[in-house]
């Protein structure tokens, strides 16, 4: 766990296992009791009736979801062909039905493979995008429908697996931030010649934290954080000289060398391996701060930097 800073309460990340039946607001609520800290947040919205892995920032972490939403997720499904829903899940009420006995497995595996990739989606009602000030689902609950643009999202990987019923898909899905299994699910329905909806979605992963590490909602306990620089473990680290950290706890633009590998952004740590900043590129051969990290302790920067820099 991250130690206290100015007893101002914990820092860290907690990889929990979410029930069936608790909204991710409900998790955050939960946890801030079972943490005695109101700084918690969440890293991306899991459906009340999904399981799986949610990520919670606590204290100064709250200021790196944004990193971590960004990362790809990994989920398990079973996919009901035959059947569409008001949801595209199991949740729904059901909208048509479809005689899809004749479908193949080879025929379900060839249109899996074309909805891999880059490609676009139609968000579905029931989410929390907003258009125009609203929320989806609250227009949803409302009887409304607007029109939603298709989004471009990525799917790495889209396995299906054959059960002893040939109208469910075992399916086991990893893609891009932003992309909803649902409307997948439902896309995969439509291009075999019917329709389909989604039913006990299980997140497995985050980028690098899987269900292996993750704790079930009860056992949240300060205890159990997983430092700053372990939340932003999938990303570059750059070990910064005992001149840079001071440069980069006063915000400072920094030159960027062998060590900042790729498009960033990059993790800035200390000489003791302390997450101290995340920087991003910037003009020409620079990298700026995305977010600046005071030290849990030590002589280091007192102030944090913006997290969009005024700078561009």
């Amino acid at each position: 766990m991250s130690k206290r800073r100015n007893n101002d309460g914990p820092d860290g990340l907690v990889v929990v296992d979410k029930d069936a039946g608790w909204t991710s607001h409900d998790v955050v609520a939960k946890s801030r009791g079972l943490l005695g800290t109101r700084k918690v947040g969440h890293s991306g919205t899991l459906d009340p009736d999904a399981t799986g892995i949610l990520l919670l920032g606590v204290g100064r972490v709250t200021r790196l979801l944004r990193f971590l939403t960004a990362l790809p997720k990994t989920y398990t499904c079973d996919i009901v062909l035959g059947v569409q829903t008001s949801t595209l899940d199991a949740a729904g009420d059901v909208t048509a039905t479809h005689d899809m006995s004749g479908v193949t497995f080879e025929a379900v595996e060839r249109e899996a493979a074309a909805l891999t990739g880059d490609i676009f989606q139609i968000p579905p009602m029931v989410s929390a995008i907003k258009i125009d000030g609203r929320r989806l689902h609250e227009l949803a609950r409302e009887g409304i429908e607007v029109e939603r643009k298709p989004r471009p999202v990525t799917v790495h990987r889209f396995t299906v697996t054959p059960t002893d019923d040939p109208l469910i898909i075992r399916a086991e899905v990893e893609c891009s931030s932003g992309t909803y299994v649902r409307t997948l699910a439902a896309d995969l329905g439509t291009a075999l010649g019917g329709g389909a909806h989604l039913r006990d979605l299980r997140r497995t992963a985050i980028g690098s934290f899987s269900l292996t590490e993750a704790h079930p909602l009860e056992s949240v306990t300060p205890e159990i954080l997983l430092t700053p620089a372990d939340a932003l473990r999938d990303y570059v680290v750059i070990d910064a000289t005992e001149a840079e950290r001071i440069d980069v706890g006063h915000g400072k633009v920094l030159e960027r060398d062998e060590r900042f590998v790729g498009d960033g952004p990059w993790a800035v740590h200390d000489t003791a391996g302390n997450l101290i900043a995340v920087y991003g590129p910037h003009r020409g051969t620079t990298a700026k701060p995305e977010v600046v990290i005071a030290p849990v302790e030590g002589g280091g920067a007192s102030s944090t930097a913006p997290d969009s820099p005024d700078e561009k």
